[in-house]
């Protein structure tokens, strides 16, 4: 008989910004000059290898429900499943489904073709910013041009913000943008973040 007083797995698993998670709801500004940021934790993340264009890319396709995006900053999304691209023969998997089993599929569907699929859920925490002055905050700590005019809504870029290396995605036009740094440097980045958010709290006197 199983011991009811030992912590199942779901009761050990802990995020990388679990202890900052009051932290960043405290760091919140509210007004016109908005701006928010808290961890979405335990998002399934797989990345991806294969060479474009050949019938396992078609099949691994089929799999995702959408078509594995071609150029730079490009992203394609479908039912809770994004495909963001990183290279010429890389993508990385952002999606609601469990790895496990997306892993298994993907796998499945390159066969015997070169390629390699691997759960990177582990490795990467998602940070997300939203609000009228997440782009001021960013700004910050970000050397890409993130005027709508360069970047806009379902585009991700591998780039650095407050020295952190991260892929940059913004998913939508508040603007919200998911910061997905890895792990270890999650930390770091999510501190920076609340300490840049602070001045949209006081008054505009321009």
């Amino acid at each position: 008989m199983a011991d009811l007083m030992t912590p199942g797995p779901a009761q050990l698993r802990h995020s990388p910004l679990e202890h900052l998670h009051a932290a960043m709801r405290d760091a919140e500004v509210p007004g016109p000059r908005a701006v928010r940021v808290r961890e979405l934790p335990f998002v399934s993340m797989v990345g991806i290898r294969l060479r474009p264009s050949t019938p396992e890319a078609a099949r691994v396709a089929d799999v995702l429900g959408v078509s594995l995006p071609t150029r730079c900053a490009q992203s394609t999304t479908f039912a809770g499943t994004t495909c963001l691209w990183q290279g010429p023969d890389e993508w990385l998997v952002v999606s609601a489904e469990p790895a496990g089993d997306l892993v298994r599929a993907l796998t499945a569907a390159i066969g015997d073709a070169p390629g390699l699929v691997v759960d990177l859920s582990a490795n990467r925490t998602t940070i997300e910013l939203a609000g009228p002055s997440a782009r001021a905050v960013l700004e910050k700590g970000c050397s890409i041009d993130l005027h709508p005019r360069e970047f806009c809504p379902g585009q991700a870029v591998s780039t650095a913000v407050g020295e952190v290396p991260i892929v940059l995605w913004q998913t939508d036009e508040e603007p919200t943008y998911r910061l997905l740094p890895r792990s270890s440097f999650a930390d770091h980045l999510a501190r920076w973040l609340i300490a840049s958010m602070r001045e949209y709290a006081v008054a505009d006197v321009s």
